[in-house]
């Protein structure tokens, strides 16, 4: 049954309700598949497949009684370890959260559980989800699936390893900084962040309660297909799809910038979907309004209070200090924090704007919303994620953390998404000369979304798609 990795959630759905599939043959062979591929890649960190076992035939057996039965009926999907599910730790990577088991579901597992998906099991983070590199004390270091010496990304690392190898028919990640789309980018897959405030975040760990943090972040599918990105988005915000007219639709691809690096192979990846997308639509090089100021705003916004909310959830009471966490790890690597946690903590205590600036911050925001919106009627931007795919492990985390403000450099792309709320869909669109995935990011305004999954599917049909690294099957 090996041809179940390839599958994504709506050819499995639908082959498990025509009977052609049964829920508890795919559920093993992902269980198995994990067990094998998680040696080496560790991307899993609590897993539940026995229960996902027993509800698999639980599952079929309401297929065969003819029960009433949700869109995921029967399908294993995998869950970024942010979101609380109910009998499982939400471990963020911290040694002191190891045993909270939660009782209740986040929102996004309510809606998908209620679908009749089976969760198999839970995806590496990096500690609080606050760095781009999976990689923390309690569950070790997320490595590529492509070559397990590069980064899988982060923070939702574990899921997009997972993905790459198709250990599920489709997972979950979240985004306020990249999180979805760095791990999409590096290990070739499909990635969606919705777009501000579009899908309920409650039981989202760690909570994001700053209303400036919260309009950056998204939460959406990570998988094998643009189709499975729109299949649960609609679930997620219990919406219908509203078709629009792609052709009335123009193509926005900035050229290169002289104060943002771009690698060769992925300049050249650019140019080669520009010309390609050039003959059956209208492509534009501009840049899009504030984009130039995006990163800044993304690093200040993220460091709103220093990050004082974040460095409370680091230890239990609240009292652990960056500083003597970050240089007890350096000298001794017996701290119970990864450095990568305690120097962005460190480092958002550096940046933290004056209630003056956020001030201008706001103002600055909302004529920017009111102005984007009336930009992107009728536009479809791309633009790149990184400017260049998987670097080896710590390479990323040195360019955008930073006290000489890297992150101005390495940023942009990413931060504009997040800053001005927008969907983002990410999806592959070839490799590099060493083989390793390259992807793009296809943004419009919220209530675009119809446009970005409608072009993000002739993408896939026209240029690429997913490839499932089949490295570790056994």
């Amino acid at each position: 049954m090996k041809q179940i990795l390839d599958m994504d959630a709506t050819e499995l759905s639908t082959r498990i309700k025509n009977g052609e599939i049964t829920s508890l043959q795919a559920t093993l062979t992902y269980i198995e598949h994990l067990k094998a591929a998680n040696e080496r890649i560790n991307c899993v960190t609590v897993d539940r497949y026995e229960a996902a076992r027993q509800e698999a035939i639980r599952a079929d057996l309401q297929l065969q009684n003819g029960e009433p039965t949700g869109r995921l009926h029967g399908v294993p999907i995998s869950m970024k370890d942010c979101f609380n599910v109910a009998g499982m730790a939400t471990t963020s990577g911290l040694i002191h959260r190891a045993q909270m088991i939660e009782t209740e579901d986040a929102a996004v597992v309510k809606r998908l559980k209620q679908e009749g998906a089976i969760i198999v099991a839970k995806t590496n983070t990096p500690a609080l989800c606050f760095c781009e590199e999976t990689d923390n004390k309690l569950h070790g270091r997320t490595n590529n699936p492509w070559d397990l010496n590069r980064s899988a990304g982060g923070s939702s690392g574990g899921e997009g390893a997972l993905m790459a190898v198709g250990g599920a028919a489709v997972g979950l990640g979240a985004d306020i900084g990249g999180s979805i789309r760095f791990p999409s980018h590096y290990n070739g897959i499909v990635g969606f962040k919705s777009a501000n405030s579009q899908v309920d975040d409650t039981g989202n760990f760690p909570p994001v309660t700053i209303p400036e943090q919260r309009r950056m972040l998204g939460i959406g599918a990570m998988g094998k297909s643009v189709r499975d990105a729109q299949f649960i988005h609609e679930i997620l915000t219990d919406g219908k799809r509203k078709f629009v007219d792609l052709d009335r639709y123009e193509i926005v691809i900035p050229g290169k910038q002289p104060d943002i690096p771009l690698g060769p192979d992925t300049e050249e990846l650019l140019e080669q979907i520009r010309g390609k997308i050039g003959e059956d639509y209208r492509v534009v090089d501009e840049l899009p309004p504030h984009f130039h100021e995006s990163a800044l705003y993304w690093q200040e916004l993220m460091s709103i209070n220093g990050a004082k909310h974040v460095q409370q959830l680091m230890s239990e009471g609240g009292t652990k200090s960056p500083l003597t966490e970050y240089v007890k790890e350096k000298l001794t690597g017996r701290s119970d924090f990864h450095s990568y946690l305690s120097w962005a903590l460190l480092g958002a205590g550096l940046f933290k704007p004056s209630e003056e600036r956020l001030q201008q911050i706001r103002v600055a925001l909302q004529q920017g919303d009111q102005e984007l919106e009336q930009y992107f009627e009728g536009k479809i931007l791309i633009l790149p994620i990184y400017h260049e795919a998987a670097q080896k492990h710590g390479k990323q985390y040195s360019e955008i953390f930073s006290i000489r403000k890297t992150f101005k450099k390495y940023m942009p792309y990413i931060a504009y998404a997040n800053v001005w709320g927008l969907p983002a869909l990410t999806l592959p669109i070839g490799t590099d000369k060493q083989g390793m995935p390259i992807g793009v990011q296809l943004i419009s305004a919220a209530g675009h979304e119809d446009a970005l999954f409608q072009f993000g599917e002739w993408v896939e049909d026209v240029i690429y798609s997913y490839k499932r690294c089949k490295t570790y099957d056994i």
